[in-house]
């Protein structure tokens, strides 16, 4: 390794070149020697991917191993991104491809236990991005086409949001909500696919109903998919009422114990079901949120009204704001 602990020059590849197996087997053995990653070693790995040309399959992987080693594992407590280190981050990221700032930031999501809502906010901004004004190629070979919520979009929009939450039940954040409104808006009648009518109404109704704390399995059967949904003769509503059934019998489900402990864990779902029962009520700062979103535009789409549906067979306590919304489009 260089004295000054970065990739020395002689090892890196110039601008536009490609970056081929050899160059990777060389950067990971004066990378990795001391088991450590740098600040410098990491905004050198960005700024080396943003002027290479072309690169390897394996520059991918060394890549997001070295970049999430030294945010995630080095940093003290291990596991957890600051919000400075998230900051960094984005900052630093920008000078490499697109398809690789993701790659980067949705690893870094996936393997932290907690890090700022702003991060995953930021990576579902790019795929916004992508989206609306431009072609972003993954490193897996699909290609997102602008203007058009594809399935290789919905796929990204969910692994995103799967990796913020994690398994610690997280809901979905004002932050993230914003963003999917906003594409939501921006491609109102484009051919999107069906999946994401699933995405957008069940995040949305996540955000809306859980504000108030409830925990697992909200953000987890927000993002599962139903593959059942692909047959466009199914009522959508219904099957929302229907998961949405299903999964407040899970929560109960999901804590029964061995017969030593019923007792014990039966009073903790007792008090899980009335947390469970007091978030889906809609309060007025929520209602205030949503109404404005959905009423920015002048009109309300078909998405928009699955969720208002959603939330009108679902929430115990439907907000009069919203009551009126949901009687107006009725």
């Amino acid at each position: 390794m260089a004295a000054s602990g970065s990739v020395s020059a002689s090892e890196r590849p110039g601008d536009h070149e490609s970056i081929g197996v050899e160059d990777v087997a060389r950067l990971r053995a004066e990378v990795f020697p001391d088991g450590r990653v740098s600040r410098a070693e990491a905004e050198r790995l960005f700024a080396m991917d943003g002027r290479a040309g072309s690169t390897c399959p394996e520059w991918t992987s060394f890549l997001v191993e070295a970049l999430t080693d030294h945010l995630v594992h080095q940093e003290v407590p291990a596991g957890y991104v600051s919000e400075a280190n998230a900051a960094w981050l984005v900052a630093a990221a920008k000078s490499a491809r697109p398809a690789t700032e993701l790659e980067v930031l949705i690893a870094v999501l996936e393997r932290a236990r907690t890090s700022p809502a702003s991060l995953s906010a930021h990576a579902l901004g790019l795929v916004a991005e992508a989206v609306v004004d431009g072609v972003l190629r993954m490193p897996d070979g699909r290609t997102l086409v602008p203007g058009v919520i594809g399935k290789a979009e919905v796929d990204l929009l969910r692994r995103i949001l799967h990796a913020f939450g994690g398994g610690a039940g997280i809901g979905i954040s004002r932050e993230e909500a914003e963003i999917l409104f906003d594409l939501n808006d921006r491609t109102v009648g484009a051919p999107n696919h069906p999946e994401w009518t699933e995405l957008f109404v069940k995040a949305m109704a996540n955000f809306v109903m859980c504000a108030s704390g409830y925990t697992p399995p909200s953000r987890e059967e927000a993002l599962r998919h139903e593959t059942f949904l692909d047959d466009r003769s199914i009522d959508v509503a219904g099957f929302f009422r229907a998961m949405a059934s299903a999964g407040a019998k899970s929560i109960l489900d999901a804590y029964r114990a061995p017969s030593g402990l019923e007792e014990a864990w039966r009073s903790r779902n007792t008090e899980r079901a009335g947390a469970s029962a007091q978030a889906e009520a809609i309060d007025a700062g929520e209602a205030a949120w949503l109404v404005e979103r959905i009423s920015r535009d002048g009109t309300v789409h078909d998405n928009e009204k699955a969720l208002l549906a959603f939330i009108g067979r679902e929430s115990p306590l439907v907000h009069p704001t919203i009551r009126n919304l949901i009687a107006r489009v009725a």
